[in-house]
């Protein structure tokens, strides 16, 4: 999500980029198309990605927010344990 939110990518970039093989990379992006959140674009042989939807990186935002707010919690709690 962060690299496409930087622009359009092609599938193999994205597979290179992840170290995944192209067929988990692709069924993992037409299920965030189906979601609505990336749209695609085929020229030629390859198929591009683009963020459809910005407003989901403030969810990850929020998501490592409650993360790191877990963490400090757990570590003060072993701190008085």
């Amino acid at each position: 999500m962060d690299v496409l939110s930087r622009g359009e990518r092609c599938v193999c970039e994205l597979t290179e980029m992840v170290g995944a093989d192209m067929s988990t990379v692709s069924k993992h992006l037409s299920v965030l198309k189906a979601a609505g959140i990336v749209a695609d674009e085929k020229r030629g042989m390859q198929v591009f990605y683009t963020l459809k939807t910005p407003c989901v990186l403030r969810f990850f935002d929020c998501v490592s927010e409650v993360m790191a707010r877990t963490a400090e919690q757990q570590r003060e709690l072993l701190e008085v344990g």
